[in-house]
Formats: C-alpha cells, structure tokens, sequence
C-alpha cells in the first residue's frame, strides 16, 4: 500500500464520534472542530497533503480558513485582485495596514489596501504566504460570523455591545473600563507587544520559559526581536533578575503555567525586578485560567484566551487583557488600549454574545476539568508506559501556589511522554479522544503538540525539552471512569 492510500484509510477512523467525546459537540457552522486522528494525518496536514488537508471541513482558524470566511474571501478576490494576485481580509484597515507593511518586508512583494474597504489587502502571490504568516502570527483576523454576515449583506447589530462588554468584565471579574476584549488571543498580546515596544524603541523585549508558539514569534518578528530564557532558574535567573533590574528589556512576557510544559516561573521574583527597573510584566493565564491564578499585584497586565476555558465549546475566537489598577504603568497601559480598541471591544457582536452564552459554564467547566486533570494526572504518574507528566500539581509548585487562588485547582491541561517515544503514534492512534490543537474545553482534546506547533523546528523544541513524541492532553468533563478506560486503552499499545 502506498504511503497516500495508507494515509487515507487511516483517515477513515471515525471523526468526531459523539460516544467518543461524553459531551455534545457544538451544533454550530462556526464550530472549529480539528479531527487529526492519527500520527501519518498529522504529518499530512502540516506538510499540506490534499489527501489529508482536502477532507478537512475545518480547523483552527488562525491555521486553518473556516469555510464561510474562504468562500467570503473567494469572493472578493474575484471582485478586487487582478492577474497573479491573491487577497487577504483582516479585523480593521490598521490591522491590514500593518499587514501591508509585514509583507513587503518578508516577502519584497508590495500590496494595496482596496480603496472600498481599507480592511482588505491585495498581495502578488509570491506575497500571500506573507499575508497568511501576519493573519497566523497576530490573530488579526475577521471571524466567520463577520464573513457570514457580509455575504449576506446583513449588517451588524450592535445594540447589544455594551451590554455584552459588561456581562464579559463581569465574567473576567474585572471593572469593564479595565478590560478589553480582542478578536482571537494572539491579537490581545500582539497588542500589547506593540504598545510596550512603542514605549521603549530599539529595546528587545524578554520571553521567560517556552511559551506557545505565536507568542514568541510575535516577539522574534515584530519589534526589536527577543531574548528567550528557557528554563529560567539557578544563576542563570540571577542574571536574568539582574538585566531586568538595569531597564535592558522593553517588558517581560511569560505564561503561567507555560504551554506545554507546565512551568512556573518564580512570578514574585520577576515581578519585583520588574518593579525595580520599570519595566512592564506581562503575563498569559490562558493555560489554567483566571478562575485558577490570580495575578494582581505581579502582573501589570494579563492576557487571556477566551477561545479556550471561558467558551469550552469551540464555537468562537476571542481574547482580553485586563489591566491591573495597582500597576504603576495602569494609566499608559490603559490609554494605549484605548486607542487600539476604542469601544474596548473588537469583537463581533455576534461572536461576544455568543461568547456571552458559553461563559454561563465557565465555572462548573473549570471545577470539573480542575478534578478530572488532577486525577487523570495522577493516573498517568503512575502508568507503567508512562515517562514524565508535567503537570502543575508535579512541578514548579511552590511557585504555582503562590499565585493559586484559595480553593482552586490546577487546570485540565497536562502534557506526558512514553518510556517507549516509539509506540507514541499508535498510541496516540488508539486513544478515543477528540483530537486537535485547542485547549480548554468541555469535551478532552489530544495532540502530539511538537508535531503541531513546531513541526518545522522540531530539532530546537527537543533542545528545549520538548519531545517530538510529547502528547499534550486537555482533560474535560466526561466521567472519570470513561477518561481512565480510554486511557488505559491507548496506553496498552505501549506495554505489550
């Protein structure tokens, strides 16, 4: 059989099946819903094999253009480019002016913007991977409802804005005029990378331990470029300290716990050099959400997925920052965002109301999911197949606790590796799980995260302690008996 016709017949597992999920799956045209259900798929679908690429119907949308907004973008590109050129749709004529400038400088190539709707970018072809890598990168992007919508001709509805913006601060627990609402996660730190670099021109900015992908390209491709510390401890973090303390970074970025290894970083520490060289902190809480950790008084500011544990579902993209009133950059931080987003929300009134009914769960979601990763955590310690888990609960905890809210848990999400790296793809074939990239949701979600972050770097994520055969596993809310049969199930390729 050929390596094609095997990857196909692979591709007939069954999808998405609702007896392998324990949760209804969204009923929706907006559900990104990613089914990669084996190691040869995953090869596929980075590599862009039509065997594997053309069966799929959706998938992450900063990777992965969600039909509606294919067809919508379609469209326009018949209408506005010409011979040879290929057209881009992004969340406001800024963010296409940007992505204008990002192009000619990766690619040499010079777009336009189209005089009609300056939101729109026409770029040579030799151009459009530039235009997609700015779409990736910085989640500017419009979302499928907005596509929808301008198919049709319909036009917004915005009466409900103001009251969704605050139903959404109340669910962040933040004063509405402290919070502001971005359309995927990565254009909420992508913003904020922007504002701290405009602050400080020349200076680079500080990534502490690995961090999601987009989030340290963002640093590496924009700006003054990044120093990243990977495991920040020791003397090392002495030095690290020490720079901080001298003003040498425009700010420091970090995640707490990181993506996908589950670090924290000593944030008292950070924090306190931070103050001393007056240099903004900003950090990410998406991993195990703000129901979980809470960063005031560290963090001048905090960027959140909402993709993720607030929606729990997969139907919608979205992000926010908050700022922290006590933060001595408060009042700049605060400006700035208001110029970025000067209604505090550049979300779609469509998607914020429909983010609105998903975070009616948010609680329940995450004291379940807060139960279920511990155990299941524990469960795969302590498995015969099992290498490492990273896992909160299991490392860094000290520094975990300190910001842990009284009560709270340590997350749903957990990444593990084998003691045989060997067996991970038919493991990870085995395992009835819903399996794709997000995080965060009602129902568990699996992937070989290296595979599908760093496909193209896998080298340098292993020097960082990212294993190629590393599966990264967000826990959901299935009964607990049904999360260890499966597991056990999967694992059992490995043990023989």
């Amino acid at each position: 059989m050929s390596q094609k016709a095997r990857v196909r017949d692979l591709l007939r597992d069954p999808a998405w099946r609702e007896e392998d999920v324990g949760f209804p799956l969204p009923d929706s045209p907006h559900a990104c819903l990613v089914s990669l259900p084996t190691w040869p798929a995953v090869i596929g679908y980075e590599e862009s094999d039509p065997d594997v690429v053309g069966q799929m119907r959706a998938g992450y949308p900063r990777f992965f253009i969600h039909p509606i907004t294919s067809r919508y973008m379609s469209a326009l590109e018949e209408r506005h480019a010409g011979p040879g050129e290929r057209l881009m749709a992004y969340s406001s004529p800024m963010a296409a002016k940007r992505a204008e400038t990002f192009v000619e400088m990766q690619s040499g190539c010079r777009g336009r913007t189209v005089e009609e709707d300056r939101s729109l970018l026409v770029v040579p072809a030799e151009g459009y991977q530039a235009a997609r890598d700015y779409w990736k990168h910085t989640g500017e992007l419009i979302s499928s409802r907005q596509a929808e919508d301008r198919l049709k001709g319909v036009a917004p509805d915005k009466s409900r804005a103001g009251e969704c913006r605050a139903a959404l601060a109340s669910v962040m627990e933040s004063a509405v005029e402290d919070v502001f609402f971005f359309e995927s996660g990565m254009a909420a730190i992508f913003t904020l990378h922007r504002i701290v670099t405009g602050r400080s021109p020349g200076k680079k900015t500080l990534q502490l331990c690995f961090p999601y992908v987009d989030a340290l390209k963002v640093q590496q491709r924009f700006g003054s470029g990044v120093d990243f510390v990977n495991e920040p401890g020791g003397e090392g973090f002495e030095a690290v300290l020490s720079a901080i303390r001298e003003g040498v970074y425009a700010a420091v970025f970090c995640e707490v716990p990181s993506n996908p290894l589950l670090t924290t970083v000593d944030l008292t520490a950070v924090a306190g050099a931070c103050r001393d060289g007056g240099t903004p902190l900003l950090v990410d809480d998406t991993v195990c959400s703000h129901l979980n950790v809470d960063l005031s008084g560290r963090a001048d500011a905090v960027s959140t997925s909402l993709t993720k544990w607030v929606s729990g579902i997969g139907d919608v993209m979205a992000g926010s920052v908050r700022i922290h009133e006590s933060s001595p950059f408060a009042a700049e931080l605060r400006e700035g965002l208001a110029r970025e987003v000067p209604e505090g929300t550049r979300l779609y009134p469509r998607d914020m109301e429909a983010l609105v009914q998903n975070a009616k769960g948010l609680g329940e979601r995450v004291a379940e999911c807060n139960s279920n990763g511990l155990a299941i955590a524990e469960f795969l310690q302590g498995h015969k197949a099992v290498s490492r888990v990273w896992y909160p609960a299991f490392l860094d905890r000290e520094n975990y606790e300190s910001v842990q809210r009284p009560g709270a848990g340590f997350g749903g999400l957990m990444s593990f590796t084998l003691k045989a790296p060997e067996y991970a793809p038919e493991v990870y074939r085995a395992m009835r799980f819903s399996k794709g990239p997000s995080l965060g949701t009602d129902y568990s979600l699996l992937c070989p995260y290296a595979m599908l972050a760093h496909y193209t770097e896998t080298e340098w994520a292993n020097g960082c302690g990212v294993a190629t055969e590393l599966l990264r596993l967000s826990v959901g809310r299935e009964p607990l008996d049904e999360l260890r049969s499966r597991l056990e199930e999967g694992l059992s390729c490995a043990t023989g």
